[in-house]
């Protein structure tokens, strides 16, 4: 297949926007031009309506004139692309929201619904049929001709209607059926988030100037105003927070699962002299990158540091964030070998790459997050008690949200009318009223998983609000949808010690000698409470 000629841009196009060249032979295409508007600042996006073989060929072609970042592409088609051409493929994958709205939209045409899922199956998708009463049947496929077996299959078992991506829902019309598209415009916004980042850290490591001015990827995109409540809790937290950015020194944010440590410690830099354009803001997850990954990510490597290293070598985490803020989210599971170089480089305010003899110096701010007690895995010697001071000159301990009750009204409400306005769909006007309704059985419940729990199951709720606009939202309903609600776990706290360290004694006269609201904000019973007090007397 030829192709038509066009300029060649120079091979290395320096510090200028990002190039990402979108893949696609389905209607994915029109979401891919749907969301580009949004990105045309800050990158050259380029559309190539090829797929599988073509579309290797073709990038492989261009690829020796011409310089592309990244390259977006989903399902099938980007599998296929990943192992086959040299530029990094970004997989746009459909989340699990996506999914339910896209059952909820088939469950409307049809009883009898087929699920067709890319390589492996959704372990969560039979629960949640079972929960909501639907009768869906689920097949996976590798290639095409897996994928119009699972369909005709369906077809013959009594299916009328066929979830999918691209491909599946293609193949399922020309087989005369009914579909719908899983995939949502939020999806593919985060593909491009993706994409983003990801070309900011092949121009990193390439060599082409580490000075780079941070895309939005790389900004902290919630401030002040994102941490939401009018409790005297989150007051609080609101105040500590613009009095540690005023500060250049180490913070280390304790909280709960889905209590909010980014967002925390993106609002700090926000409200921080870095929050300048050209002053990044770079998170982390020690827990999510492999030992033997996170090094050389962290610190950078220099060309022949191992087998495998970079040509030229690479610049690392701290020193992409030079002049900003990085963001050690899970700190508490860094191999100790590693805790060892990280203080070093807080001490020395230098880093030296592996495989390196010149130290770089740097300017960066560390924040650092844990769910875990550090001090106790400190005891165990599991964390190093130098690093773990080093890292803890401002302390911040995030409320659990069942200690600011009192707030969850308020969150419920703001997350339902985004989850609604996600959908296309307008909230009630007594929507409020409605919410009031709820709350005491909304406050009853412990919150696990915290604001990220509540949000998620808002998500849930504005689906079938969505699906039934003249459905009114009564405690009876919410429980239908959400009947986690009418339990009432035994929460132990997963998040350290006492708030910012203080003690029982501490928290107790916050709470003016209220052993309930103490306790709740430490996230125990009171029998908890009671007995601790006991033993520290």
């Amino acid at each position: 297949m030829s192709y038509p000629t066009r300029p060649a841009p120079a091979p290395d196009q320096g510090p200028g926007k990002p190039v990402i060249w979108t893949v696609s032979v389905s209607r994915l295409s029109d979401l891919f031009r749907h969301i580009t508007p949004e990105y045309d600042h800050l990158a050259q996006i380029e559309p190539l309506h090829l797929g599988f073989d073509e579309a290797a060929r073709h990038i492989r072609e261009r690829m020796a004139t011409e310089h592309c970042d990244v390259v977006i592409a989903a399902g099938s088609n980007a599998a296929y692309l990943k192992g086959r051409v040299s530029v990094p493929v970004v997989v746009a994958t459909a989340s699990g929201f996506d999914v339910m709205q896209a059952l909820a939209r088939a469950r409307r045409m049809s009883a009898r619904i087929g699920l067709v899922h890319y390589q492996r199956p959704m372990a969560e998708l039979a629960e949640f049929a079972a929960t909501f009463g639907l009768a869906v049947e689920q097949r996976t496929y590798v290639t095409e001709d897996d994928a119009r077996a699972s369909i005709a299959e369906l077809k013959a078992a009594g299916v009328e209607v066929i979830v999918g991506a691209g491909l599946i829902t293609d193949l399922a019309e020309e087989a005369g059926l009914k579909t719908v598209f899983v995939y949502s415009l939020e999806s593919i916004r985060r593909a491009f988030d993706d994409a983003l980042e990801m070309a900011r850290l092949t121009r990193l490591e390439s060599g082409r100037g580490r000075r780079v001015a941070a895309t939005d990827s790389r900004r902290a995109r919630r401030g002040l105003a994102d941490l939401r409540g009018d409790s005297a809790a989150m007051e609080r937290l609101r105040q500590t927070v613009v009095l540690y950015a005023r500060s250049p020194a180490t913070v280390l944010i304790q909280g709960e699962t889905g209590s909010g440590k980014e967002l925390v410690a993106q609002a700090i830099h926000r409200e921080s002299p870095r929050r300048g354009a050209n002053r990044p803001f770079i998170a982390v997850n020690c827990g999510a990158i492999a030992e033997s990954l996170l090094e050389s990510e962290l610190f950078g490597h220099e060309e022949g540091a191992f087998t495998g290293a970079r040509r030229g070598g690479h610049a690392g985490l701290f020193e992409a964030a030079d002049g900003g803020t990085l963001f050690l989210d899970e700190i508490g599971e860094m191999p100790l070998a590693l805790q060892t170089r990280l203080l070093r480089v807080l001490e020395e305010r230098e880093v030296m790459r592996v495989g390196g003899t010149r130290p770089v110096p740097i300017d960066v701010r560390v924040i650092s997050a844990t769910h875990c007690d550090l001090e106790a895995r400190v005891r165990e010697g599991r964390f190093r008690a130098d690093l773990f001071y080093r890292l803890a000159v401002l302390r911040l301990s995030l409320p659990p949200l069942r200690a600011r009750p009192e707030d969850v009204p308020q969150l419920a409400e703001w997350a339902l009318k985004n989850a609604l306005a996600a959908l296309s769909a307008r909230p009630h006007p007594n929507l409020a009223a409605e919410i009031a309704a709820c709350a005491p059985l909304l406050q009853a419940y412990a919150w696990p998983g915290n604001v990220r729990e509540l949000r998620n199951l808002m998500e849930r709720l504005a689906l079938f609000l969505a699906a039934e606009p003249l459905q009114a939202l009564t405690p009876a309903f919410l429980l239908s949808v959400a009947p986690e609600l009418g339990t009432l776990p035994s929460i132990a706290p997963v998040a350290a010690p006492s708030p910012a360290g203080e003690s029982l004694a501490d928290v107790l006269a916050r709470f003016d000698g209220q052993r309930d609201a103490a306790a709740r904000y430490l996230g125990i019973s009171r029998t908890t409470l009671w007995r601790r007090l006991k033993a520290g007397s």
